[in-house]
C-alpha cells in the first residue's frame, strides 16, 4: 500500500498540467532567463502546434504528407547526421550514390551506373544546380566562338519561383511565355518565338504548379532539333519534373511519354523526393545525362573532417535523414509499388474531376488526365454564383480541408481556378468526403448568400502562394 501511495504521487508530480510550466504563456519576443521542464517545454510547444492545419487534408501542398512507421523510426535514427561529411557517415554517402544511379536509370540515361547527380534540399535548389552547368556551358560556348556572354537568357514559361530566383540571382534574363486562355502550357510555336544564341537553355516543366499539367517536352526537344538543323542553334533542355520526374515512369498511361534523357537535347532533370518521390520533406534531386554536361569547375573538393569531398550544391551542412528516406522508398516500394500509389493517385484525381464537373457549375481546366495526379477548375462562363472560389475555399477550412484558390498567371490573370493535388493518403474515401463537402458548402451558399464576395487580397492566405 505504501509503494502504491508512492507510485501515485511520482504520477501526479510528473503530470505537466498545472505545473508551473504551463502555468504563463510562452515566451514570443526574448529568451527566457530560466530553463523549464523537458516535459513542460515539449507540451507547450505541442499544443501550439496543434492550431496547424491537419496535414492530411492539405490538398495544396506537393509535398508528402504521410510516411511510414519505419521512415519515422530511420530519420531519428539519422537526426544527427550532417550529410556533407561524407568521411565521417561513409554508407549515408553511398545511399546518396545509389539513389542517384537509381534515378538515373528510372529517367533512361544512356550510362546510369556512371552519371554524375546529387541530392539537394528540395527540387528548388536542384532546378538552380541544373541551370547553373547551363549557364558555364553556354559561356564557354560563346568563348569558343569569340562573342560576348554577358546577356544570357532562359526561355521558360509559368514557373515556380525558384526560376525567377534563379535567374535574378545570376543576372539571367527570364523570358517567360505568358499563359493565354485555353492554352496553359508553352507550346513548340511559342518556344521558337523566344530563343536566341544567347539561350543557355530552354525549361519544359512536368507538371505546372498552377494546373497540374505536363509540359510538351517532346514536341519542344523535335522543334529545337528542326532549328538546329536549319539555323546551326544548338540549345539545351532542361526538364524540371519536380513533380512529374518520379509520376511519369510509373503511370499506365504515362509509361510511353518520352520526356526524359531518351532525348539526347535534355540534358538535365530535377526532382522532389518530397513530392511524389514519397520521400520526408527535405530532399531534392538532380541527374545529369552524362559527365560531360556537368562543368568540372562547378565541382568543388572540399578538405573537411579528415576527408576530401567532392561537393556541387549550394547549401553545405544539411540533414542526411531524407536520403536514407529516399533509399528507403525505393527499395521498400520498387516500381512495383510506386506503381501502385501512383496509379491509385491517378485514378482518384480523375474520379474527382468527374463528380465536380457533375455538378453543374464547374469547368475543368485539369481533370487528370496526362499530368499530376489532381484536377483543377474553375467556374463556367455565365455562372453567377454570389460567391468566389475563395469563399468556397474559405467556407471548406472551417471542416479542415485547404484547398487553394487563385488567380493565374499572365495572360490569363483573370482566370481564377481551384486546385486539388492528390497525393497518397488522399484515398478515394477522402475524396468522397470532399465532393459532400464542396455540395454542403455550395448549399450553404444557396440559403445564405454572400453580401460581398471574397477577392484574392481579401483571401490572404486561400490563394495560392
Amino acid at each position: 500500500m505504501l509503494h502504491l501511495k508512492k507510485s501515485i504521487r511520482y504520477n501526479l508530480k510528473d503530470q505537466p498540467y498545472g505545473s508551473e510550466g504551463t502555468s504563463a504563456p510562452l515566451p514570443k519576443f526574448k529568451m527566457p532567463q530560466e530553463e523549464m521542464t523537458a516535459q513542460d517545454a515539449y507540451i507547450g510547444v505541442h499544443n501550439e502546434l496543434v492550431l496547424d492545419g491537419n496535414a492530411s487534408q492539405n490538398l495544396a501542398t506537393f509535398v508528402q504528407t504521410w510516411e511510414e512507421p519505419q521512415v519515422h523510426k530511420l530519420m531519428d535514427e539519422c537526426i544527427i547526421k550532417n550529410m556533407i561529411d561524407k568521411d565521417e557517415y561513409p554508407q549515408t554517402a553511398a545511399l546518396e550514390e545509389r539513389c542517384v544511379h537509381m534515378i538515373a536509370d528510372l529517367w533512361n540515361s544512356p550510362e546510369a551506373a556512371n552519371t554524375l547527380g546529387t541530392s539537394t534540399t528540395g527540387s528548388s535548389e536542384a532546378a538552380m544546380l541544373g541551370g547553373l552547368a547551363m549557364l558555364w556551358n553556354w559561356r564557354a560556348k560563346m568563348k569558343a566562338k569569340g562573342k560576348p556572354a554577358d546577356k544570357p537568357n532562359m526561355v521558360t514559361g509559368a514557373v515556380q519561383v525558384c526560376w525567377e530566383k534563379f535567374a535574378r540571382y545570376w543576372d539571367i534574363e527570364l523570358r517567360q511565355i505568358p499563359m493565354e486562355k485555353n492554352q496553359y502550357t508553352i507550346t513548340p510555336e511559342k518556344v521558337l518565338q523566344y530563343v536566341d544564341e544567347n539561350t543557355i537553355c530552354v525549361v519544359p516543366t512536368l507538371g505546372l504548379t498552377f494546373t497540374l499539367q505536363y509540359e510538351p517536352v517532346e514536341a519542344i526537344v523535335k522543334a529545337l532539333d528542326k532549328l538546329q538543323a536549319e539555323k546551326g542553334l544548338d540549345i539545351p533542355v532542361h526538364v524540371d519534373g519536380a513533380s512529374g520526374g518520379f509520376l511519369a515512369p510509373f503511370i499506365e498511361e504515362q509509361k510511353n511519354l518520352v520526356w526524359d534523357f531518351r532525348l539526347p537535347r535534355v540534358k538535365s532533370i530535377n526532382a522532389s523526393g518530397h513530392k511524389f518521390g514519397l520521400a520526408p520533406v527535405g530532399v531534392g534531386w538532380v541527374v545529369w545525362r552524362d559527365k560531360a554536361d556537368l562543368p568540372e569547375g562547378l565541382i568543388f573538393n572540399v578538405n573537411y573532417l579528415g576527408g576530401n569531398m567532392p561537393t556541387f550544391n549550394l547549401n553545405f551542412s544539411r540533414p542526411g535523414g531524407q536520403i536514407v528516406a529516399q533509399y528507403y522508398d525505393f527499395i521498400r516500394l520498387g516500381k512495383n509499388g510506386y506503381s501502385k500509389i501512383q496509379n491509385a493517385s491517378s485514378k482518384t484525381g480523375r474520379w474527382l474531376a468527374k463528380q465536380i464537373v457533375d455538378m453543374g457549375l464547374f469547368e475543368m481546366l485539369y481533370d487528370g488526365n496526362g499530368g499530376i495526379p489532381g484536377c483543377t477548375w474553375r467556374f463556367k462562363d455565365g455562372v453567377k454564383a454570389g460567391y468566389s472560389l475563395y469563399d468556397l475555399a474559405d467556407r471548406l477550412r472551417s471542416r479542415g480541408w485547404l484547398v487553394p484558390a487563385y488567380s493565374l498567371p499572365s495572360n490569363a490573370q483573370d482566370i481564377v481556378v481551384q486546385r486539388v493535388l492528390v497525393k497518397q493518403n488522399f484515398t478515394m474515401d477522402m475524396a468522397s468526403l470532399l465532393v459532400d463537402d464542396i455540395k454542403r458548402c455550395i448549399d450553404y451558399f444557396d440559403k445564405h448568400p454572400v453580401s460581398k464576395p471574397l477577392t484574392e487580397q481579401e483571401a490572404g492566405s486561400f490563394k495560392h502562394s
